[in-house]
Protein backbone atom coordinates (compact mmCIF):
# COMPACT_ATOMS: atom_id res chain seq x y z
CA UNK A 1 0.00 0.00 0.00
CA UNK A 2 2.82 2.22 0.91
CA UNK A 3 4.51 1.99 -2.65
CA UNK A 4 1.13 2.23 -4.02
CA UNK A 5 0.56 5.99 -2.44
CA UNK A 6 4.63 6.80 -3.14
CA UNK A 7 4.11 5.97 -6.68
CA UNK A 8 0.53 8.22 -6.80
CA UNK A 9 2.69 10.97 -4.76
CA UNK A 10 5.68 11.00 -7.53
CA UNK A 11 2.96 10.82 -10.57
CA UNK A 12 0.91 14.05 -8.73
CA UNK A 13 4.48 16.29 -8.00
CA UNK A 14 5.82 15.50 -11.56
CA UNK A 15 2.33 16.56 -13.17
CA UNK A 16 2.67 19.83 -10.60
CA UNK A 17 6.15 20.27 -11.55
CA UNK A 18 5.46 19.83 -15.56
CA UNK A 19 1.97 22.15 -15.48
CA UNK A 20 4.72 24.72 -13.56
CA UNK A 21 7.36 24.47 -16.73
CA UNK A 22 4.20 24.93 -18.70
CA UNK A 23 3.25 27.86 -17.04
CA UNK A 24 6.74 29.40 -16.88
CA UNK A 25 7.47 28.81 -20.46
CA UNK A 26 3.88 30.72 -21.62
CA UNK A 27 4.18 33.75 -19.27
CA UNK A 28 7.92 34.10 -19.63
CA UNK A 29 9.45 32.53 -22.58
CA UNK A 30 6.58 32.63 -24.94
CA UNK A 31 4.49 35.58 -23.63
CA UNK A 32 5.51 38.37 -26.10
CA UNK A 33 5.67 35.98 -28.96
CA UNK A 34 1.81 35.36 -28.06
CA UNK A 35 1.08 39.11 -27.31
CA UNK A 36 2.42 39.91 -30.47
CA UNK A 37 0.81 37.36 -32.51
CA UNK A 38 -1.36 38.51 -35.12
CA UNK A 39 -3.96 35.85 -34.42
CA UNK A 40 -4.15 37.37 -30.47
CA UNK A 41 -7.49 39.53 -31.15
CA UNK A 42 -6.97 40.80 -27.61
CA UNK A 43 -3.82 42.54 -28.64
CA UNK A 44 -5.36 43.91 -31.87
CA UNK A 45 -8.41 45.32 -30.11
CA UNK A 46 -6.35 46.55 -27.46
CA UNK A 47 -3.65 48.85 -30.39
CA UNK A 48 -7.35 51.23 -30.39
CA UNK A 49 -8.21 50.95 -26.67
CA UNK A 50 -5.82 53.67 -25.66
CA UNK A 51 -5.63 57.28 -26.74
CA UNK A 52 -1.73 57.81 -28.86
CA UNK A 53 -0.26 60.89 -28.61
CA UNK A 54 -0.54 63.83 -30.89
CA UNK A 55 2.24 64.32 -33.60
CA UNK A 56 3.27 67.96 -33.83
CA UNK A 57 5.22 69.96 -35.68
CA UNK A 58 5.39 74.16 -36.02
CA UNK A 59 2.34 74.05 -33.57
CA UNK A 60 0.36 72.01 -35.92
CA UNK A 61 -0.98 68.80 -35.10
CA UNK A 62 -0.34 66.62 -37.98
CA UNK A 63 -1.40 63.06 -36.68
CA UNK A 64 -3.72 62.60 -33.28
CA UNK A 65 -6.30 60.08 -31.89
CA UNK A 66 -9.94 60.61 -32.43
CA UNK A 67 -12.58 58.75 -30.35
CA UNK A 68 -15.21 56.78 -32.51
CA UNK A 69 -18.97 55.47 -31.63
CA UNK A 70 -17.77 51.77 -32.09
CA UNK A 71 -17.78 48.99 -29.50
CA UNK A 72 -14.77 47.60 -30.31
CA UNK A 73 -12.30 50.50 -31.55
CA UNK A 74 -12.34 53.53 -29.08
CA UNK A 75 -9.84 55.53 -30.82
CA UNK A 76 -9.01 55.99 -34.45
CA UNK A 77 -5.80 57.48 -35.90
CA UNK A 78 -6.56 60.78 -38.20
CA UNK A 79 -3.78 62.70 -40.24
CA UNK A 80 -3.94 66.25 -41.10
CA UNK A 81 -2.98 66.92 -44.39
CA UNK A 82 -1.44 63.21 -44.71
CA UNK A 83 0.02 63.12 -48.11
CA UNK A 84 1.98 66.33 -47.05
CA UNK A 85 3.46 64.35 -43.82
CA UNK A 86 2.64 60.72 -45.30
CA UNK A 87 7.26 59.83 -44.99
CA UNK A 88 7.08 61.85 -41.57
CA UNK A 89 4.01 60.64 -39.57
CA UNK A 90 4.09 57.12 -41.14
CA UNK A 91 0.72 55.67 -40.33
CA UNK A 92 -0.46 53.25 -38.16
CA UNK A 93 -2.19 50.23 -39.32
CA UNK A 94 -4.10 46.90 -37.77
CA UNK A 95 -0.72 45.31 -37.19
CA UNK A 96 2.21 47.45 -37.56
CA UNK A 97 3.69 51.11 -37.91
CA UNK A 98 6.13 52.83 -39.60
CA UNK A 99 8.42 56.01 -39.49
CA UNK A 100 7.48 58.26 -36.47
CA UNK A 101 4.18 56.17 -35.49
CA UNK A 102 6.64 53.15 -35.46
CA UNK A 103 9.74 54.29 -33.88
CA UNK A 104 7.93 56.54 -31.05
CA UNK A 105 5.22 53.76 -30.60
CA UNK A 106 5.92 52.75 -27.16
CA UNK A 107 5.50 56.56 -26.01
CA UNK A 108 2.94 57.49 -28.25
CA UNK A 109 0.85 53.98 -26.50
CA UNK A 110 1.82 55.27 -23.41
CA UNK A 111 4.23 52.10 -22.62
CA UNK A 112 7.26 53.47 -22.45
CA UNK A 113 9.22 53.16 -18.92
CA UNK A 114 9.62 56.56 -19.25
CA UNK A 115 5.67 57.20 -18.91
CA UNK A 116 6.03 54.93 -15.84
CA UNK A 117 5.17 57.96 -12.95
CA UNK A 118 2.77 59.45 -15.28
CA UNK A 119 0.82 55.88 -15.33
CA UNK A 120 0.67 55.65 -11.96
CA UNK A 121 -0.52 58.86 -11.38
CA UNK A 122 -3.36 58.10 -13.92
CA UNK A 123 -3.53 55.14 -11.76
CA UNK A 124 -4.21 56.92 -8.45
CA UNK A 125 -6.53 59.55 -9.89
CA UNK A 126 -8.56 57.24 -11.92
CA UNK A 127 -7.69 59.22 -15.12
CA UNK A 128 -7.44 56.73 -18.31
CA UNK A 129 -4.20 56.26 -19.38
CA UNK A 130 -3.18 58.27 -22.74
CA UNK A 131 -0.09 58.55 -25.01
CA UNK A 132 2.74 60.54 -25.24
CA UNK A 133 2.97 63.74 -27.61
CA UNK A 134 5.76 64.19 -30.01
CA UNK A 135 6.80 67.03 -31.29
CA UNK A 136 8.88 67.46 -34.30
CA UNK A 137 11.51 69.67 -35.99
CA UNK A 138 9.55 69.89 -39.63
CA UNK A 139 8.87 73.91 -40.37
CA UNK A 140 5.40 73.57 -42.06
CA UNK A 141 5.99 76.30 -44.50
CA UNK A 142 9.63 74.47 -45.87
CA UNK A 143 7.55 71.52 -45.88
CA UNK A 144 4.33 72.81 -47.68
CA UNK A 145 7.08 74.68 -49.94
CA UNK A 146 9.06 71.59 -50.35
CA UNK A 147 6.14 69.66 -51.71
CA UNK A 148 4.70 71.68 -53.72
CA UNK A 149 7.91 72.77 -56.08
CA UNK A 150 9.15 69.12 -56.09
CA UNK A 151 4.97 68.13 -57.51
CA UNK A 152 5.23 70.98 -59.63
CA UNK A 153 8.31 69.24 -61.29
CA UNK A 154 6.00 66.03 -62.03
CA UNK A 155 9.51 63.99 -61.04
CA UNK A 156 9.87 61.70 -58.46
CA UNK A 157 12.23 63.18 -56.18
CA UNK A 158 13.07 64.50 -52.58
CA UNK A 159 13.82 67.38 -50.53
CA UNK A 160 15.99 67.17 -47.94
CA UNK A 161 16.10 70.21 -45.31
CA UNK A 162 18.67 70.84 -42.38
CA UNK A 163 19.36 73.71 -39.80
CA UNK A 164 23.05 73.37 -40.25
CA UNK A 165 23.47 74.83 -36.64
CA UNK A 166 21.57 72.20 -34.56
CA UNK A 167 21.21 69.68 -37.40
CA UNK A 168 17.38 69.44 -36.71
CA UNK A 169 15.76 68.53 -39.86
CA UNK A 170 13.21 71.28 -41.06
CA UNK A 171 11.55 69.28 -44.49
CA UNK A 172 11.75 65.83 -45.46
CA UNK A 173 9.11 65.44 -48.21
CA UNK A 174 9.78 62.90 -50.70
CA UNK A 175 7.38 61.94 -53.93
CA UNK A 176 5.45 59.71 -54.74
CA UNK A 177 3.54 59.55 -51.59
CA UNK A 178 0.61 57.97 -50.28
CA UNK A 179 -2.38 58.54 -47.65
CA UNK A 180 -1.56 57.16 -45.01
CA UNK A 181 -5.10 57.37 -43.60
CA UNK A 182 -6.15 54.46 -45.84
CA UNK A 183 -3.39 52.31 -44.21
CA UNK A 184 -4.54 53.21 -40.73
CA UNK A 185 -7.83 52.29 -40.55
CA UNK A 186 -9.75 49.53 -38.11
CA UNK A 187 -10.84 46.82 -40.68
CA UNK A 188 -7.59 44.33 -41.53
CA UNK A 189 -8.78 43.45 -45.37
CA UNK A 190 -9.19 46.90 -46.48
CA UNK A 191 -6.43 48.19 -44.85
CA UNK A 192 -3.74 45.00 -46.08
CA UNK A 193 -5.06 45.26 -49.50
CA UNK A 194 -4.22 48.49 -49.72
CA UNK A 195 -1.35 48.07 -48.85
CA UNK A 196 -0.12 45.37 -51.13
CA UNK A 197 -1.34 47.64 -53.70
CA UNK A 198 1.44 50.98 -53.06
CA UNK A 199 4.00 48.11 -52.18
CA UNK A 200 3.90 46.66 -55.52
CA UNK A 201 3.41 50.28 -57.60
CA UNK A 202 7.07 50.67 -59.17
CA UNK A 203 6.73 54.40 -58.33
CA UNK A 204 7.15 53.30 -54.64
CA UNK A 205 5.13 55.76 -53.12
CA UNK A 206 5.91 53.98 -49.80
CA UNK A 207 9.60 54.56 -50.11
CA UNK A 208 10.96 57.74 -48.26
CA UNK A 209 13.78 59.06 -50.46
CA UNK A 210 14.82 61.15 -48.55
CA UNK A 211 16.84 58.70 -46.14
CA UNK A 212 15.76 55.03 -47.86
CA UNK A 213 17.06 55.52 -51.10
CA UNK A 214 20.83 56.26 -52.11
CA UNK A 215 21.84 57.61 -55.65
CA UNK A 216 24.94 59.18 -57.74
CA UNK A 217 25.31 62.48 -56.65
CA UNK A 218 26.78 63.46 -59.69
CA UNK A 219 28.55 67.02 -59.94
CA UNK A 220 26.87 67.85 -56.16
CA UNK A 221 29.90 65.63 -54.91
CA UNK A 222 32.48 68.02 -56.48
CA UNK A 223 32.12 69.86 -53.40
CA UNK A 224 33.71 67.29 -51.38
CA UNK A 225 36.40 66.57 -53.98
CA UNK A 226 36.96 70.01 -53.74
CA UNK A 227 37.05 69.97 -49.92
CA UNK A 228 39.81 67.19 -50.21
CA UNK A 229 41.63 69.16 -51.89
CA UNK A 230 42.18 72.09 -50.16
CA UNK A 231 42.68 70.10 -46.69
CA UNK A 232 45.96 68.21 -48.58
CA UNK A 233 47.41 71.71 -49.27
CA UNK A 234 45.76 74.73 -47.19
CA UNK A 235 48.00 77.20 -48.99
CA UNK A 236 45.29 76.34 -51.85
CA UNK A 237 42.61 78.73 -52.26
CA UNK A 238 39.82 79.78 -55.02
CA UNK A 239 42.01 81.27 -57.15
CA UNK A 240 44.80 78.14 -57.48
CA UNK A 241 45.34 77.34 -61.28
CA UNK A 242 44.41 73.36 -61.85
CA UNK A 243 44.46 71.82 -65.20
CA UNK A 244 41.26 71.29 -66.78
CA UNK A 245 41.53 69.63 -70.62
CA UNK A 246 38.73 69.11 -72.66
CA UNK A 247 38.82 65.28 -72.28
CA UNK A 248 41.25 63.44 -69.14
CA UNK A 249 42.62 60.19 -70.22
CA UNK A 250 41.97 57.93 -67.52
CA UNK A 251 45.12 55.49 -67.01
CA UNK A 252 44.82 51.95 -68.53
CA UNK A 253 41.71 52.74 -70.55
CA UNK A 254 41.21 53.66 -74.45
CA UNK A 255 38.97 56.15 -72.91
CA UNK A 256 38.97 59.67 -71.45
CA UNK A 257 36.58 61.26 -69.13
CA UNK A 258 35.04 64.48 -71.04
CA UNK A 259 33.05 67.89 -69.38
CA UNK A 260 29.65 67.71 -69.91
CA UNK A 261 28.48 68.07 -73.68
CA UNK A 262 32.09 67.54 -74.29
CA UNK A 263 32.56 71.46 -73.69
CA UNK A 264 35.70 72.63 -72.98
CA UNK A 265 37.01 74.27 -69.81
CA UNK A 266 37.83 77.45 -70.13
CA UNK A 267 41.31 77.44 -71.99
CA UNK A 268 42.66 74.47 -70.10
CA UNK A 269 43.83 75.72 -67.30
CA UNK A 270 41.39 77.68 -64.91
CA UNK A 271 40.81 78.49 -60.97
CA UNK A 272 39.55 76.72 -58.82
CA UNK A 273 36.69 78.32 -58.89
CA UNK A 274 35.95 78.85 -62.38
CA UNK A 275 36.15 74.87 -62.29
CA UNK A 276 33.42 74.82 -59.70
CA UNK A 277 31.12 77.50 -61.05
CA UNK A 278 31.24 75.94 -64.19
CA UNK A 279 31.19 72.05 -62.95
CA UNK A 280 33.86 70.93 -65.36
CA UNK A 281 34.60 67.57 -65.16
CA UNK A 282 38.12 66.59 -65.83
CA UNK A 283 40.30 68.90 -63.46
CA UNK A 284 37.82 67.00 -60.05
CA UNK A 285 38.47 63.46 -61.86
CA UNK A 286 42.14 64.82 -62.24
CA UNK A 287 41.83 66.39 -58.01
CA UNK A 288 40.61 62.58 -57.06
CA UNK A 289 43.24 60.61 -58.94
CA UNK A 290 46.22 63.17 -57.52
CA UNK A 291 44.92 62.56 -53.59
CA UNK A 292 44.35 59.07 -54.05
CA UNK A 293 41.18 56.92 -53.00
CA UNK A 294 41.88 57.09 -49.27
CA UNK A 295 42.57 60.78 -48.88
CA UNK A 296 39.22 60.96 -50.66
CA UNK A 297 36.97 58.55 -48.62
CA UNK A 298 38.83 59.55 -45.48
CA UNK A 299 36.90 63.09 -46.50
CA UNK A 300 33.55 61.65 -47.42
CA UNK A 301 33.31 59.81 -44.59
CA UNK A 302 34.62 63.12 -42.49
CA UNK A 303 31.46 64.46 -43.60
CA UNK A 304 29.15 61.54 -41.94
CA UNK A 305 29.38 59.12 -44.71
CA UNK A 306 29.63 55.37 -42.82
CA UNK A 307 28.29 56.96 -39.53
CA UNK A 308 25.51 54.69 -38.55
CA UNK A 309 22.35 57.09 -38.69
CA UNK A 310 18.39 57.24 -37.07
CA UNK A 311 16.21 60.42 -37.14
CA UNK A 312 14.85 58.06 -35.15
CA UNK A 313 14.03 56.28 -38.92
CA UNK A 314 17.06 54.17 -40.08
CA UNK A 315 19.14 55.95 -42.66
CA UNK A 316 20.60 53.93 -45.55
CA UNK A 317 24.10 53.85 -45.74
CA UNK A 318 26.09 56.18 -48.25
CA UNK A 319 29.05 55.12 -49.88
CA UNK A 320 31.61 56.38 -51.78
CA UNK A 321 32.24 52.63 -53.50
CA UNK A 322 34.92 50.25 -53.49
CA UNK A 323 38.66 51.25 -53.89
CA UNK A 324 39.24 50.34 -57.77
CA UNK A 325 41.42 51.34 -60.39
CA UNK A 326 42.71 55.35 -60.81
CA UNK A 327 39.77 55.48 -63.59
CA UNK A 328 36.99 54.03 -61.29
CA UNK A 329 38.66 56.84 -58.73
CA UNK A 330 38.26 59.64 -61.53
CA UNK A 331 34.65 58.98 -61.88
CA UNK A 332 33.59 58.62 -58.16
CA UNK A 333 35.69 61.74 -57.88
CA UNK A 334 32.92 63.50 -60.28
CA UNK A 335 29.75 61.89 -57.97
CA UNK A 336 29.47 58.86 -60.57
CA UNK A 337 30.45 55.46 -60.63
CA UNK A 338 29.73 53.20 -57.34
CA UNK A 339 29.60 56.65 -55.37
CA UNK A 340 26.11 56.79 -54.06
CA UNK A 341 24.42 59.11 -51.72
CA UNK A 342 21.16 59.95 -49.50
CA UNK A 343 19.56 63.24 -50.39
CA UNK A 344 20.61 63.07 -46.35
CA UNK A 345 23.90 62.83 -46.49
CA UNK A 346 24.64 64.92 -49.33
CA UNK A 347 22.15 67.73 -47.18
CA UNK A 348 25.06 67.47 -44.37
CA UNK A 349 27.78 68.08 -46.74
CA UNK A 350 25.79 71.26 -47.95
CA UNK A 351 25.07 71.77 -44.14
CA UNK A 352 28.59 70.92 -42.81
CA UNK A 353 30.45 73.49 -44.57
CA UNK A 354 27.63 76.12 -44.12
CA UNK A 355 28.51 75.44 -40.41
CA UNK A 356 32.40 76.15 -40.79
CA UNK A 357 32.99 72.43 -41.00
CA UNK A 358 31.17 70.65 -38.28
CA UNK A 359 28.70 68.54 -39.39
CA UNK A 360 26.02 68.18 -36.96
CA UNK A 361 23.79 64.69 -36.05
CA UNK A 362 20.51 65.06 -37.71
CA UNK A 363 17.44 64.33 -35.91
CA UNK A 364 13.54 64.74 -36.37
CA UNK A 365 11.97 64.84 -32.59
CA UNK A 366 12.18 67.99 -31.25
CA UNK A 367 10.55 66.78 -27.97
CA UNK A 368 8.34 64.64 -26.09
CA UNK A 369 5.81 65.59 -23.71
CA UNK A 370 3.19 63.35 -21.66
CA UNK A 371 -0.62 64.18 -22.10
CA UNK A 372 -0.67 67.26 -19.51
CA UNK A 373 2.03 68.82 -21.20
CA UNK A 374 5.23 67.93 -18.98
CA UNK A 375 8.64 67.44 -21.20
CA UNK A 376 9.55 63.69 -20.73
CA UNK A 377 12.50 64.46 -23.30
CA UNK A 378 13.94 67.22 -25.11
CA UNK A 379 16.67 67.02 -28.32
CA UNK A 380 19.76 68.20 -27.38
CA UNK A 381 22.14 69.18 -30.63
CA UNK A 382 24.99 67.23 -31.10
CA UNK A 383 28.20 67.32 -32.67
CA UNK A 384 28.92 64.30 -35.53
CA UNK A 385 31.88 65.14 -37.54
CA UNK A 386 34.45 68.11 -37.86
CA UNK A 387 34.43 67.68 -41.77
CA UNK A 388 37.14 70.35 -42.64
CA UNK A 389 38.64 73.39 -41.36
CA UNK A 390 36.91 76.63 -40.53
CA UNK A 391 39.32 78.20 -43.04
CA UNK A 392 38.71 75.48 -45.85
CA UNK A 393 34.70 75.99 -45.03
CA UNK A 394 35.48 79.45 -46.09
CA UNK A 395 36.49 79.01 -49.22
CA UNK A 396 34.13 76.22 -50.02
CA UNK A 397 31.29 78.90 -49.15
CA UNK A 398 33.23 81.55 -51.52
CA UNK A 399 33.19 78.98 -54.28
CA UNK A 400 29.59 78.07 -53.55
CA UNK A 401 28.34 81.63 -53.96
CA UNK A 402 29.73 82.06 -56.53
CA UNK A 403 27.98 79.15 -58.71
CA UNK A 404 24.77 80.99 -57.74
CA UNK A 405 25.73 84.32 -58.44
CA UNK A 406 28.13 83.45 -61.91
CA UNK A 407 27.88 79.75 -62.52
CA UNK A 408 25.57 77.29 -63.14
CA UNK A 409 22.52 77.86 -60.32
CA UNK A 410 21.74 81.54 -60.67
CA UNK A 411 17.83 80.22 -60.65
CA UNK A 412 18.34 79.31 -57.07
CA UNK A 413 18.96 83.57 -56.21
CA UNK A 414 16.65 84.65 -53.39
CA UNK A 415 17.26 88.34 -53.47
CA UNK A 416 18.45 90.24 -50.42
CA UNK A 417 20.17 86.68 -49.53
CA UNK A 418 23.83 85.54 -50.62
CA UNK A 419 22.88 81.79 -51.21
CA UNK A 420 25.72 78.63 -51.63
CA UNK A 421 24.69 76.01 -53.83
CA UNK A 422 26.25 73.75 -56.00
CA UNK A 423 24.01 71.63 -59.08
CA UNK A 424 24.68 68.13 -60.16
CA UNK A 425 23.79 66.07 -63.11
CA UNK A 426 23.94 62.37 -62.01
CA UNK A 427 24.20 59.87 -65.33
CA UNK A 428 21.87 56.82 -64.38
CA UNK A 429 22.69 52.90 -65.25
CA UNK A 430 19.11 52.04 -66.71
CA UNK A 431 18.45 54.38 -70.24
CA UNK A 432 16.95 56.84 -67.94
CA UNK A 433 17.72 60.84 -68.19
CA UNK A 434 20.35 61.95 -65.71
CA UNK A 435 18.96 62.95 -62.00
CA UNK A 436 19.15 66.57 -61.21
CA UNK A 437 20.54 67.67 -58.26
CA UNK A 438 20.80 70.38 -55.95
CA UNK A 439 22.47 71.17 -52.63
CA UNK A 440 22.68 74.53 -50.86
CA UNK A 441 23.07 77.11 -47.73
CA UNK A 442 21.72 80.63 -46.68
CA UNK A 443 21.94 82.84 -46.27
CA UNK A 444 25.85 81.97 -46.70
CA UNK A 445 27.61 84.29 -44.18
CA UNK A 446 25.46 82.73 -41.20
CA UNK A 447 23.11 79.93 -42.38
CA UNK A 448 19.81 78.94 -40.92
CA UNK A 449 18.95 76.16 -43.54
CA UNK A 450 20.59 73.54 -45.89
CA UNK A 451 19.34 71.42 -48.33
CA UNK A 452 19.57 68.99 -50.55
CA UNK A 453 17.49 68.47 -53.82
CA UNK A 454 16.91 65.61 -56.28
CA UNK A 455 14.64 65.23 -58.93
CA UNK A 456 15.01 61.69 -60.36
CA UNK A 457 15.21 61.50 -64.38
CA UNK A 458 14.73 65.46 -63.78
CA UNK A 459 17.75 66.87 -66.45
CA UNK A 460 16.29 69.35 -68.64
CA UNK A 461 17.26 69.27 -72.00
CA UNK A 462 19.11 72.70 -71.88
CA UNK A 463 22.82 71.54 -72.71
CA UNK A 464 25.92 72.03 -70.44
CA UNK A 465 25.48 71.79 -66.16
CA UNK A 466 22.61 73.72 -66.33
CA UNK A 467 20.42 70.72 -65.77
CA UNK A 468 20.12 70.23 -61.90
CA UNK A 469 20.08 74.24 -61.61
CA UNK A 470 17.37 74.39 -63.97
CA UNK A 471 15.23 71.47 -62.53
CA UNK A 472 16.06 71.27 -58.89
CA UNK A 473 17.68 74.87 -58.09
CA UNK A 474 13.83 76.37 -58.16
CA UNK A 475 12.58 73.56 -55.85
CA UNK A 476 15.68 74.81 -53.70
CA UNK A 477 14.58 78.48 -53.85
CA UNK A 478 11.31 77.71 -52.57
CA UNK A 479 12.46 75.73 -49.69
CA UNK A 480 15.10 78.72 -48.66
CA UNK A 481 11.94 81.32 -49.40
CA UNK A 482 9.67 79.83 -47.18
CA UNK A 483 12.21 79.21 -44.06
CA UNK A 484 13.65 82.90 -44.40
CA UNK A 485 10.14 84.26 -44.76
CA UNK A 486 11.21 85.81 -48.39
Amino acid sequence: MNGTLKRVAVACLAMFALLMINVNIVQAVRSEGLRTDARNTRNYYDRYAIERGRITAGGKVIAQSVETDSNNFRFVRKYAEGKLYAHVTGFFSPESASAIEGTENKLLDGSSADLLLRRSIDLFTGEPTKGANVDLTINPKAQKAAYDALRQSGRRGAVLALDPKTGAILAMVSLPTYDPAELSGTEKDPVFKRYDELAKDKSQPLLNRTIGQTYPPGSTFKVVTAAAFLEDDPSRGPDTTVEAPQRLPLPNTNISLPNYGGAACGSGQVTLIYALERSCNTPFGSMGMELGYAKMNEQTEKFGMGEPLAVPMSVAASDFGPEEDKAALAMASIGQRSNRMTPLQMAMIAAGIGNDGTVMKPYLVNKITDAKGETIEEAKPDELTEAVSSETAGKLREMMVSVVNNGTANLAQVPGVQVAGKTGTAETSNGQPPHAWFISFAPAEDPKVALAVIVESGAAKVGAEATGGHTAAPIAKAVLEAVLNK
